[in-house]
């Protein structure tokens, strides 16, 4: 039997983290966790991290092992998940890997386009940047030095935005010359597993985990980290808007419905950016397991007859 990932995908508040534990349990494996905003030790409550319990029911890896003030771009997690996943594959035929980030879940699966390093300056100015002049300030620059991109992509997403414009000040190029280029391929099959549900039931969702996380103490979380609000990781949702409630530029009831609607729209990019790809197999979010590991153990056998 070929080594086997099968990467659990879906909109924020889906229930990935469930459905991974679930497989976990099923295949006697561990989980690579792929969501780039629960990297962070100093972020719990609002970037969703697993439980204790949820941790204790099956070895997570890349769970709040990195600082907010660490530098650990998209290749850095590449690099690391793939030497785990050499590692678990001596002893494990199938690993489960979750996470809402798409470009995190696509480095694993498919391989990065490669790009030059460049000064760590360039990204802590773009953030102030953003900070003191507000996002259309970095819609205008990379307008203006990446045309190409700049009509593909996001341009609400200041993550990717700063990450493109680092590219073009530091290497002198523009991002879309790094992009598309040939890709190592990988020496394990993929199953991609993608959770669904009807828009009023996912967004009902969002809402209720919002209210939650505030009832378990997000404006506490928050409150320290305001000195720290520059920093990149700390650009997200749920945490940039207690920042303009700390700062007087708006009530907190205004800023837990910021959070709510940002958080939707969040999760209306991530289904467009998985609509768009072939090959998930899409389940009900209120799926049977036992259906569903019929399913994906066809889908491996399949795979592996191809």
């Amino acid at each position: 039997m070929k080594s086997t990932l099968i990467s659990v995908v879906g909109p924020t508040a889906i229930g990935k983290t469930a459905l991974a534990i679930a497989l976990a349990k099923t295949f006697k494996t561990e989980i690579i966790s792929a969501d780039s905003r629960q990297f962070y030790k100093e972020m719990t409550i609002g970037t969703a991290v697993p439980s204790e319990t949820e941790l204790a029911q099956a070895p997570h890896h890349f769970i709040q092992h990195k600082s907010i003030h660490d530098t650990y771009s998209v290749g850095d997690f590449e690099r690391d998940a793939l030497d785990k996943l050499q590692e678990l594959f001596k002893e494990k035929k199938i690993v489960i890997m979750a996470g809402g980030s798409g470009l995190y879940t696509d480095a694993v699966t498919q391989g990065l386009d490669h790009f030059p390093n460049v000064n760590s300056k360039i990204r802590t100015q773009l953030n102030e940047e953003l900070l003191n002049n507000g996002i259309s300030s970095l819609q205008d620059q990379l307008k203006t030095l990446d045309l190409e991109y700049y009509n593909k992509v996001d341009l609400k997403n200041p993550h990717r935005l700063i990450r493109a414009l680092e590219i073009c000040i530091g290497s002198g190029q523009p991002y879309s010359s790094f992009l598309n280029r040939e890709r190592t391929a990988r020496e394990f099959q993929t199953v991609t597993v993608g959770l669904e549900a009807d828009r009023k039931i996912l967004y009902d969702r969002i809402n209720r985990r919002v209210d939650l996380m505030v009832e378990q103490g997000l404006l506490e979380e928050v409150s320290p980290l305001k000195i720290y609000s520059a920093v990149n990781a700390l650009q997200t949702v749920g945490y940039k808007e207690l920042f303009r409630y700390m700062n007087g530029e708006m009530d907190l009831k205004s800023a837990i419905e910021e959070i709510k609607k940002n958080t939707r729209r969040f999760a209306k990019r991530q289904l467009t950016w998985l609509r768009k790809k072939e090959d998930i197999l899409w389940v009900d979010y209120e799926y049977n397991l036992d259906e569903l590991v019929q399913k994906i153990e066809q889908k491996i056998n399949r795979d592996e007859d191809a």
